[in-house]
């Protein structure tokens, strides 16, 4: 776990980093192909401190993956009724069929981390958790999912010059919320819930696995070439359908492109302007 105050490392070198992320893409389309031939079902979840990188690299595996194959599930705030479920029953729903990969922004962890730390759960509610996680997650694989967790780690510098970055940046300030900023402040009672979350959750079954990530590009290099060395697959070849050739035409006449309504070329005028400003 990247320690409190830890020395930020040297960045991957960027063109290093776009090279190896290709490639390992490209090894993640013939992974899924492989899911989606076999009927496979997988379950990655991703974990760890606010602004620690799991949305990017959540972003890169899924980049060029189909939808209809690799999901994201991101759930908001339990309803009123949710409440009043079993606490896994919301996920359960959103567990992959066959040939399907569900990737997890956050999970039923979040009893284990915020829920704790914030006080929205009793003990109670805590310690049935810790004691039923590993159970709900045996009843997975033992069904035949394949699981993998993850656990990125950040250390208190980097995630403040994160936040400070975010907060100044207009295309990125939605993702600072109140309840991210309190991991600033609560910094050493998230530490402890995370610590008792790995000794209580990390089984044979099931192991946590940290992914280090003061730097962004190494821990998603990291976490795509983890995840796809640790399951075995083998390459299967897609079924690429022959593209026809273009019958000749039969006579049919268009109508006329005045009548239908056209998006304004807004391109053109962009680089009109750019044009007049290199002139």
């Amino acid at each position: 776990m990247a320690k409190r105050g830890a020395k930020r490392p040297r960045k991957m070198d960027l063109h290093v980093y776009e090279t190896e992320v290709r490639r390992l893409q490209a090894e993640l389309v013939a992974f899924q192909e492989w899911v989606r031939a076999t009927g496979q079902r997988v379950v990655v979840v991703f974990e760890g401190r606010d602004a620690a990188g799991k949305g990017s690299a959540i972003k890169r595996i899924t980049e060029y993956l189909s939808p209809r194959v690799a999901r994201i599930a991101a759930l908001p705030a339990p309803t009123d009724r949710e409440k009043s479920q079993w606490y896994f029953q919301r996920y359960i729903a959103h567990l992959p069929a066959a040939g399907e990969i569900v990737l997890f922004d956050r999970s039923w962890y979040n009893r284990a981390g915020v829920e704790r730390v914030m006080g929205f759960c009793t003990d109670e509610q805590y310690s049935r958790f810790l004691e039923q996680a590993p159970v709900f997650e045996q009843m997975l694989v033992d069904d035949g999912i394949i699981l993998r967790k993850y656990w990125f780690s950040v250390s208190d510098v980097e995630q403040e010059r994160r936040f400070r970055s975010r907060a100044k940046d207009p295309m990125r300030q939605w993702k600072l919320s109140p309840m991210d900023l309190e991991s600033i402040t609560r910094w050493e009672d998230y530490s402890e819930a995370k610590d008792i979350m790995m000794a209580r959750t990390s089984s044979d079954h099931a192991p946590w696995y940290v992914v280090e990530s003061e730097d962004k590009r190494r821990s998603r290099v990291n976490v795509m070439h983890h995840l796809l060395s640790s399951i075995p697959h083998a390459e299967v070849a897609p079924d690429v359908p022959p593209v026809p050739r273009r019958p000749a035409p039969r006579g049919y006449e268009r109508p006329p492109q005045h009548e239908q309504n056209y998006v304004p070329d807004h391109a053109a005028s962009v680089l009109a302007t750019l044009k007049g400003d290199h002139s």
